[in-house]
């Protein structure tokens, strides 16, 4: 991996409140076309947002649950440290135009859900599967849907991996520009295509974290990725084996990775299909990390990530629309 890069990948360890909360309508209409409305599911801590997109055709459809990607990654799959896209908002109004609905939401601590995050440490890589099964339980007998599939992207491919995993009302996974690697070797492997030094300061931090120990004091160059206050969540997130996840899941799966994809290589997507060989394996070329037609130079690729504008990859809509179709 090139330097410069891990900046852009090691974000999605970084926790940040800078999508503050706004008052919404019950119900909007986006683009005078797609209709949605606000949803929650009510917590202790408080209300966990999203929105609800309707089809604009009429019958009964499924639902597919969108999880968001790592760090502060909103509703719409828009990320504050690494710019606008849209990609997950684009993936509801495909679906939308197909005759499905949609969910998308905001994650605990970010947009309309900031209030469920006080501060970082209280982040625990458990409560993003929990709210997954929260939503799919909320919506387990509504007539409106034929099944419910969930779709997650990023290290939300995980994350509704394991839920679909656990849940009897998953009826089928899309998992987008997702790992199977362990999130902690995932990160020593590109720590050390940057810089041997900072990968020889992490591994023992590291395997403290995966051994389930807080590291009170961590060298200056590394704080960043490694602070006390997001070491409870790493410790989280560093326990689950996506490989070992997907081997586990009985309902129909569909692995989509870019071919382009500067982030994740999208040989990380073969191991998934390798540990669930009954999978779909699907590789997009062309396509990037963020869904969108890339092209070759690295510069050019980083750019789509703060593009809106930018559709997603063609091929990337039809090959989620035929697999949901055939649910």
């Amino acid at each position: 991996m090139k330097k410069g890069l891990t900046a852009i990948i090691v974000l999605m360890l970084i926790f940040s409140a800078a999508c503050g909360n706004k008052e919404v309508p019950k119900e909007e209409i986006i683009d005078d076309v797609y209709r949605e409305e606000r949803v929650v599911v009510s917590l202790n801590e408080g209300e966990l947002s999203g929105r609800l997109m309707s089809p604009q055709k009429k019958g009964k459809s499924h639902l597919v649950i969108i999880v968001p990607g790592s760090g502060p990654t909103d509703r719409n799959g828009n990320n504050p440290q690494a710019g606008q896209n849209n990609n997950l908002l684009m993936i509801a109004e495909a679906l939308s135009d197909e005759g499905h609905y949609s969910l998308r939401y905001d994650k605990r601590g970010i947009g309309e859900s900031k209030n469920l995050i006080r501060k970082e440490s209280d982040m625990d890589f458990h409560d993003s599967i929990n709210d997954v099964l929260l939503w799919m339980k909320k919506y387990q007998d509504d007539e409106r849907f034929d099944k419910i599939i969930l779709l997650g992207h990023s290290e939300g491919a995980l994350v509704a991996a394991e839920a679909c995993s656990m849940a009897t009302e998953c009826g089928g996974l899309i998992s987008v520009s997702g790992t199977a690697t362990p999130a902690h070797e995932l990160l020593l492997k590109q720590l050390e295509a940057q810089s041997k030094e900072m990968y020889d300061l992490s591994v023992p931090i590291i395997e403290e974290l995966v051994n389930g120990n807080i590291v009170p004091e961590v060298p200056v160059s590394l704080f960043n990725l490694f602070r006390p206050s997001v070491q409870p969540y790493l410790i989280t997130w560093f326990s689950y084996n996506p490989a070992e996840t997907m081997a586990r899941i009985k309902d129909p799966v569909m692995i989509i990775h870019g071919g382009r994809d500067i982030q994740i290589s999208h040989e990380e997507a073969q191991k998934l299909h390798d540990a669930l060989p009954g999978s779909r394996l699907e590789i997009i070329h062309g396509m990037n990390h963020v869904l969108k037609p890339a092209p070759e130079d690295m510069l050019g690729n980083i750019a789509t990530y703060s593009d809106p504008d930018l559709p997603l990859h063609e091929d990337f809509k039809e090959k989620i629309i035929e697999f949901i179709n055939s649910l």
